[in-house]
């Protein structure tokens, strides 16, 4: 009597070999590595939302502080982006209006110029403020000619200001894909300490920053009257929405690697029976 012999399997239901240890265990580490890269991805945005909302509250009471004096001249080397910015300042003095640059400028009320002046304070500094905005008409470069100015320019004199504004840090990179000319007179950044130099003032006398009037501060007998108070305070914060995203995919790879480690132990079941 013959011994029944077991049935053989065919090609299809032989069950797949199994993946050498090798291989598993470099699938492992390249899943650890990127749960680990995502999880510290997304700790690290968690920290810069923490950083953009304490920067936020920071300027956010500056803005509404009552206004101060500028800083001592010795100060202004130190001032900065993150500790100056928006301060809001107040200053007493008299414009020198035939030195204004225009500056082209995109605001809330269309395309046209900002209009930068220096002020001379009562102190004998000059500082850039940006009077306000004004639309795109006529001949600039005749309305706003390139002007040098004296070494007593603040010597003469000038209707008596006082206004009130924000202190601004200089713009040094141009704008709108491109570079200042000061030979010819085009301004498209708020560069103040090249716009100083155009003009010749004194470096040593004249503020690093400039300073955004508020609104309805021009004065009445200005040259050309510039709508003031436009400047635009915001801090993109989308820092929740990358730490989420950087989680989610964290939890994906997790997911991932559950869902293959057990498949290759439901194949060494199968491959054992």
């Amino acid at each position: 009597m013959h011994a029944q012999q077991p049935p053989t399997l065919s090609a299809q239901d032989q069950p797949p070999p199994r993946r050498s240890p090798f291989v598993r265990r470099l699938v492992a580490v390249l899943a650890l590595l990127l749960l680990v890269l995502f999880a510290v991805l997304g700790t690290w945005q968690v920290f810069r939302l923490q950083w953009k909302l304490d920067l936020i509250e920071r300027v956010d009471a500056r803005v509404h502080a009552a206004p101060a004096a500028l800083p001592p001249v010795a100060q202004w080397p130190q001032i900065s982006k993150e500790s100056d910015e928006y301060r809001a300042v107040a200053l007493s003095g008299h414009y020198l209006y035939q030195f204004t640059a225009p500056v082209q400028a995109l605001s809330e009320l269309g395309a046209g110029f900002w209009l930068l002046t220096p002020f001379c304070t009562d102190e004998g500094h000059i500082v850039f403020v940006n009077r306000g905005f004004i639309p795109s008409s006529g001949d600039i470069a005749t309305r706003f000619p390139a002007r040098t100015a004296g070494p007593d320019a603040c010597a003469a004199p000038g209707e008596p200001v006082e206004l009130t504004g924000l202190l601004r840090i200089s713009e040094p990179k141009g704008g709108f894909l491109r570079d200042n000319d000061p030979a010819g007179n085009r301004w498209y950044s708020r560069d103040i300490i090249a716009l100083s130099a155009a003009r010749g003032f004194d470096a040593a006398r004249t503020a690093p920053f400039f300073v955004d009037a508020g609104k309805n501060q021009d004065p009445a007998g200005a040259p050309e009257r510039a709508v003031g108070g436009l400047t635009v305070i915001s801090f993109p914060n989308n820092h929740l929405v990358y730490a989420l995203t950087w989680y989610a995919l964290a939890l994906m790879v997790a997911a991932a690697w559950w869902w293959v480690a057990r498949y290759e132990a439901k194949r060494s079941r199968d491959a054992n029976d």
